[in-house]
């Protein structure tokens, strides 16, 4: 009679203990719901702001259903980073609105095979999307804190076919041009011939341009000149030009 009561005592102290380490893991999430909580917001964020605007480029949808934006935008607004705006990254620049960088992204018209020039690296998200439609992205960024630390988290996030420099985006990057695709997100007051000048033949170059108006443009090159064609009225903050000469790297 001891001996059953003793066995039963154990069995229910195991359930006990079973019963509390269930409880326990529900509250704080499983392992499973923890890593996809973002992802059913980052498909509504494609799905209802971007593929309902007209965006079909099946690689740009899927991409951006795929990349994390939470991780690119300060913690305190993670909350927000699939919402339908821009948000602050720090010193004066932002991260744009999914839309724009969905938009812009479909208009260059990427294969998987062409090496891109990104001037205004930001928070890095640009470019992570670009890392996984193109095959090389050079990104650089006027603000030397924005530089290391995207540098740091696209490496930090496995993105490696991802180069970026801390550098005057008005100079493009010479050694390494021209360039299959350029996209600018900052706004110029005009088209930066230095740019224009490191796009390869059959290239595409998307940027806003503008001050007080902007209008995001498409330029294309082939052999005969240069073509321009407008787009979409846009907001974005201007392209800068350094306060001090930046050192070659």
């Amino acid at each position: 009679m001891l001996r059953t009561i003793y066995y039963l005592s154990v069995i229910y102290l195991l359930f006990l203990n079973c019963s509390g380490t269930t409880r326990k893991e529900d509250m704080s999430g499983s392992p499973s719901k923890q890593e996809s909580w973002w992802e059913s917001r980052a498909e509504k964020m494609v799905e209802t702001q971007i593929v309902s605007r007209g965006v079909r480029d099946p690689d740009v949808i899927r991409v951006m259903k795929q990349i994390p934006r939470h991780l690119f935008v300060p913690e305190r607004m993670r909350d927000q980073a699939y919402g339908d705006h821009p948000l602050p990254i720090g010193s004066g620049q932002t991260i744009s609105q999914p839309y724009i960088v969905a938009i812009m992204s479909e208009y260059l018209e990427l294969t998987g095979t062409e090496k891109v020039l990104e001037i205004g690296t930001g928070s890095g998200y640009q470019a992570a999307v670009l890392s996984r439609l193109a095959d090389t992205c050079y990104s650089i960024e006027v603000v030397k804190e924005l530089a290391e630390q995207a540098g740091e988290r696209l490496a930090e996030l496995g993105y490696r076919n991802v180069v970026v420099k801390w550098g005057d985006g008005y100079k493009g990057w010479p050694e390494h041009a021209p360039f299959d695709r350029i996209i600018i997100t900052a706004a110029p007051e005009t088209i930066p011939e230095q740019l224009v000048a490191q796009l390869a033949v059959d290239g595409r170059m998307v940027l806003p341009v503008g001050t007080n108006f902007q209008e995001l443009i498409l330029i294309t090159r082939n052999r005969k000149g240069i073509q321009r064609r407008n787009i979409i009225p846009v907001r974005f903050v201007p392209m800068i030009h350094p306060e001090e000469p930046i050192p070659d790297q």
